[in-house]
């Protein structure tokens, strides 16, 4: 009886690893899984888990979630070039074995990257070349942070930039060459603070401009109002009063 538990422990964890995602190939005796060229929208979730290359390449993923190859500790290359991705999650790599020493996002549709994503695989060697990059601060950030194929490196052109004479040009190169992004795009936050900050002067100032102007016309026309007012006749008192009549009574 106690040799049940282990006996279904050991067929499912034989399961496990002989196991293949429907429409890719897994060859007996080998620790290769070929996911290549099969039109898949999404990366599959039952990949053997004593897989050491995986093969993704020229599908149709759009997004790398969480935790996608949680599980695959003896992976040793990850190929996910000439796919539609856009974004890549924080999670996307966490669970992942220290084996990994090839990821491939190639001919992808990347624009931007955080450091997140590849915070754990500082050993690896990655492959960014034919996407579409949008070369700013973060990108520079990425570069300096990452392990790049140092033979793809120059690969990695800009496709679009906040200057124009940028485009289609290596960003390696402009960085060796003294372009800072991060401080041109400090110089452009601070531009567009004092800009800000002198627009709202320019409007505090007419304002009270305005308020002054205002108060000085009311006072104006108020002034005119009591100058056109009749003046108040003088109310005659009884001595006048006697006067007039001892005045009348002596002509």
């Amino acid at each position: 009886m106690p040799a049940l538990p282990s006996f279904l422990v050991l067929f499912l964890c034989l399961h496990s690893s002989l196991s293949c995602p429907q429409g890719c190939d897994c060859p007996l005796g080998s620790d290769v899984v070929w996911c290549d060229r099969r039109q898949l929208v999404a990366i599959p979730f039952d990949i053997p888990r004593d897989t050491r290359i995986l093969y993704l390449d020229s599908n149709w993923i759009t997004h790398v979630p969480n935790g996608a190859f949680r599980g695959l500790m003896q992976l040793r290359e990850l190929h996910l070039a000439g796919n539609l991705i856009e974004t890549i999650a924080p999670g996307a790599f966490r669970g992942l074995g220290g084996a990994l020493r090839l990821l491939d996002l190639s001919g992808n549709q990347l624009q931007a990257l955080e450091v997140a994503p590849f915070v754990t695989l500082a050993w690896v060697k990655l492959e960014l070349y034919d996407n579409p990059w949008h070369c700013d601060c973060s990108l520079q950030e990425l570069m300096e942070a990452l392990p790049l194929d140092t033979e793809t490196v120059d690969d990695i052109v800009c496709a679009t930039a906040p200057w124009e004479e940028y485009i289609g040009k290596p960003l390696a190169h402009l960085l060796h060459s003294g372009i800072n992004f991060c401080v041109s795009q400090q110089r452009n936050t601070d531009l567009a603070m004092l800009l800000t900050m002198f627009c709202w002067f320019t409007v505090v100032i007419t304002y009270v401009i305005y308020y002054v102007r205002r108060n000085q016309a009311e006072s104006r026309r108020h002034l005119e109002y009591l100058k056109s007012l009749p003046l108040p006749r003088k109310q005659s008192s009884p001595e006048d009063e006697v006067e007039t009549d001892t005045l009348s009574t002596i002509l």
